[in-house]
């Protein structure tokens, strides 16, 4: 269990690292906030085409091997973009292609890596989410500095620094121990209450499962749904390089401190979780935290000055740490233990939607709308969601305790 959260959390630090430092040359050359909406598009695309793929992948193949290959691949990307950004660039194109690439090793590990886990804790999940949120809470407030400041030495070493990330996280995963024996259990156990003439399903259907799955379950389509358009609509991190430089006057260690912020305040958080963690009213505990994020999200749009918008991104990311434990907690719980790579890599496209697609949008809106406008909009907009959801989705404003929610199994 430990060597799988430390992978992922190595993983995660030498990814944020990059992303500070990527943010920052593509602004540089261009100068447009629609690019830095472009790279959240350049890393989605891959994670929802491949997510028919890399679900059953996670499924029937060793998960182990599966988040080895995409470390790899992450590995030979990261570097590739250390090369092309040493060489001083003034061409973005490269940079997107080379993106895309990373997007598509992302979207092979991720619902392979967030299964281990859940196969591991068993019905000890709850009380796991809270470690595995404090380790990569910790890369999120470290990566980001440690980007910025190897920025100032190149701008190539945040990415050599991430392909050694990567190269650390394929020996840690190697360590790991093979679930395979439970999953077999598992699907022997499935099969002996299988009706023997029921034919398999074919590669589509097999690929699909993960979404109708979720479809069916109204507290995982309810909490999915509104993680995917609040942050949609409130993706404001994607902008902090145009933020930094055009309205705070900040250089890239500022733009660090302002990414680690959202690591600080989400850190902070999980450790108060671990300690001690939300036990009732989960799901108008989740809503909550939702406004919350876009309430934040509305103070950072408004504001010149450097502290107020490295509290609102504290508060912000606290509140999105809360919606994430909530989250990370009932789909692994509500899903069954033969399906959770297909469910995973559907949650892995709402996540990436909201992610980078969100990144995407407030790109968009930023060149149209300009910063004010684009963050505003998007914090008004998650609040409304929230008002929204509560009367759609009564099963997940109704859940208790996380025990309840495992009633709701289709």
């Amino acid at each position: 269990m430990i060597v799988v959260l430390t992978a992922a959390a190595i993983h995660t630090l030498g990814a944020l690292a990059m992303a500070t430092a990527l943010g920052k040359v593509v602004f540089d050359i261009t100068g447009r906030a629609l690019d830095l909406g472009l790279l959240g598009l350049a890393e989605f695309v891959p994670t929802a085409v491949l997510a028919p793929i890399v679900g059953p992948a996670a499924d029937r193949y060793d998960r182990r091997r599966v988040v080895a290959a995409g470390f790899g691949l992450e590995a030979v990307v990261t570097l590739g973009l250390a090369r092309y950004i040493g060489s001083e660039p003034s061409a973005v194109w490269p940079i997107f292609a080379l993106v895309v690439g990373f997007g598509t090793a992302r979207a092979m590990v991720a619902p392979a890596i967030r299964a281990l886990p859940a196969d591991l804790a068993g019905t000890q999940l709850a009380r796991v989410i809270p470690l595995g949120s404090a380790a990569w809470q910790l890369a999120v407030i470290v990566g980001p500095v440690v980007g910025a400041f190897l920025y100032l030495g190149s701008p190539a070493w945040p990415f050599l620094f991430a392909t050694a990330a990567m190269l650390v996280g394929i020996t840690l995963i190697g360590r790991a121990p093979d679930v395979r024996p439970q999953l077999q259990a598992a699907h022997a156990t499935f099969m002996a209450h299988t009706d023997e003439q029921s034919p398999s399903p074919g590669p589509l259907r097999e690929a699909l499962q993960g979404l109708a799955f979720v479809r069916r379950t109204p507290i995982l389509l309810g909490a999915l749904s509104l993680d995917l358009f609040a942050v949609l609509f409130g993706g404001a991190v994607a902008l902090l390089p145009a933020i930094a430089t055009n309205r705070l006057g900040v250089g890239v260690v500022g733009l660090g401190w302002l990414r680690a912020a959202a690591g600080i305040g989400a850190g902070a958080t999980t450790l108060v979780l671990a300690w001690r963690p939300v036990q009732r009213r989960v799901g108008r505990v989740l809503l909550a935290a939702v406004a919350v994020f876009g309430g934040a999200t509305l103070v950072l749009a408004f504001t010149r000055t450097y502290v107020v918008a490295f509290a609102a991104i504290l508060v912000l990311s606290s509140a999105d740490a809360i919606s994430m434990f909530i989250r990370g907690t009932l789909v692994p719980l509500v899903t069954p233990a033969l399906q959770r790579g297909r469910v995973l890599a559907t949650e892995n496209v709402f996540i990436g939607a909201s992610n980078e697609l969100g990144a995407f949008e407030s790109g968009v809106a930023g060149q149209l709308l300009g910063l004010v406008g684009a963050i505003a909009l998007g914090g008004a907009a998650t609040l409304a969601i929230v008002v929204v959801w509560w009367f759609l989705f009564p099963a997940l404003r109704d859940v208790d305790r996380f025990d309840d929610a495992m009633a709701s199994r289709a």
